[in-house]
């Protein structure tokens, strides 16, 4: 074989094992329901916030907070996050929760295990964009 072949095979074996490392760091999205089928296993899920069930008592453990959490097939799960609430939490339009299902209880014992997703301050405005189009047709 040609020293030009052997390296050849050393640079696509190298590139070969490059992408199966990074393939192991891509995240998947999951529902509720496929989460409960996963305990213990790290997955991601995107969810609403059901602001109604907040349960955060600064004064008693600053670093516990609980809430449900309700994906958009409208399962449910109660989250258990182990570090203080996340500010605004209650404005945000999805969540993005990383953790664990344990014994039915989705718990989350990272910081960076709540990205909160807010709400554009750049939606449209229906009754705005209607004016614009009627001043432009002036």
């Amino acid at each position: 074989m040609k020293k030009m072949h052997i390296v050849m095979l050393v640079i696509i074996a190298a590139a070969i094992s490059f992408l199966l490392m990074y393939m192991g760091n891509v995240t998947t999205y999951e529902t509720i329901a496929s989460a409960r089928q996963k305990p213990g296993k790290n997955i991601t899920v995107i969810a609403k916030l059901d602001t109604a069930t907040i349960q955060y008592d600064i004064a008693k453990n600053p670093n516990y907070l609980t809430f449900e959490a309700i994906d958009t097939l409208g399962d449910r799960m109660k989250v258990a996050y182990y570090y203080e609430k996340p500010y605004d939490m209650e404005k945000s339009s999805r969540i993005v929760l990383k953790g664990k299902m344990e014994n039915g209880i989705f718990e989350i014992r990272k910081k960076e295990g709540i990205l909160v997703k807010c709400p554009s301050k750049y939606k449209d405005d229906m009754d705005a964009a209607k004016k614009n189009l009627e001043t432009a047709a002036k």
